[in-house]
Formats: structure tokens, C-alpha cells, sequence
């Protein structure tokens, strides 16, 4: 190009990820996630990230588990939560021992996350709690819009709506 065409799909240079309808709610969530990391940080929890806490507070309440099992209930992926434990794993909150079979491994809080578990706990609460607060001040609440798009979503999927959308634009071809 010679600088005076057009990008394909839009204006001359035009960055389609220049557009992000929901990059705000995105950036506004990991905001919120840095202020937990920060209440972490003044509590002194060191190695724990606002992203850990879900998984540390199931095995502190269900006990040892497999990585499918704790992905599972956690509705996250395999591939995701195996992540996730390595990472915590070299934090010093979980490790990984020999499961009912020589093919399983389970995951298990190491002390230190055992002492902290209480302090998660009480963490989680407190930021549910905040959540309820702050939503309360709003005209429609978040939860409210969760509930629609999930009821949008049963009558025409996200996938649906993006193909029909793909098939209409030249460039996807």
C-alpha cells in the first residue's frame, strides 16, 4: 500500500484491535484483581495472586484432587488449571503427589497455604461483600447483565452470531 488506499475492512492503517467494545470491562476486572493483589501485599500472603485463590480455597474445602478433577470444579480447562498449579507450585502453595494409581497425580495444599487458607477465606467474603456494595450503587447491576447475556446467548450463540458475521465480510472468504 501507498499509504493513500485503503485497509482492507476499513480506513487506510485501520487496527481492527483498535476497537474493543468490552476492553474497558476487561481492563476495570483487572484493576479490581490488582487492589486484591494489593490487600495481599499489605497482608504480607507472599506468592499469592487474586488468580490462585479459587483453586486454593476448593482443595483447602474438598481436599487433594487430580488436575482434571480441579478443573472440573472450577469449570476451568485442563490444559489452563495445569498451568496454574505449576506456577503455585513454584510459589510454594501446592504440590503434587502420587494419586490411587501410578497414572494420577494429586494436588495438595503444602502447609504454608494451609496457614493462609483462613485469611483466603475471609478475603473472598470480604470482596463478595464489596462486590454487593458496589453493585448496589449501580442502575443495572452487573449480575442483572450476566443473567441477560446468558439468556441472549441460549437463543442465539456467541459462535452463531460471529460465523453469521464472517460469512458476510470478503475478507474471511
Amino acid at each position: 500500500m501507498d499509504g493513500t488506499e485503503q485497509a482492507p475492512g476499513g480506513a487506510a492503517g485501520s487496527d481492527p484491535t483498535e476497537e474493543g467494545l468490552w476492553r474497558p470491562l476487561r481492563l476495570l476486572l483487572a484493576e479490581m484483581d490488582d487492589d486484591i493483589g494489593r490487600i495481599y501485599a499489605e497482608a504480607a500472603l507472599d506468592g499469592i495472586r487474586p488468580a490462585y485463590v479459587m483453586e486454593l480455597l476448593r482443595l483447602h474445602a474438598r481436599g487433594p484432587m487430580t488436575i482434571t478433577e480441579l478443573a472440573a470444579s472450577v469449570h476451568r480447562t485442563h490444559s489452563a488449571v495445569s498451568q496454574k498449579v505449576a506456577a503455585m507450585r513454584s510459589a510454594g502453595l501446592v504440590r503434587t503427589v502420587p494419586g490411587s494409581d501410578a497414572r494420577t497425580r494429586q494436588v495438595v495444599l503444602t502447609a504454608k497455604a494451609r496457614r493462609m487458607a483462613g485469611r483466603l477465606a475471609a478475603e473472598w467474603r470480604a470482596t463478595e461483600r464489596a462486590s454487593a456494595e458496589l453493585e448496589a450503587e449501580l442502575p443495572y447491576p452487573l449480575s442483572r447483565v450476566v443473567e441477560d447475556m446468558r439468556a441472549a446467548l441460549a437463543r442465539r450463540g456467541f459462535h452463531d452470531r460471529i460465523a453469521a458475521l464472517l460469512a458476510e465480510d470478503p475478507e474471511w472468504g
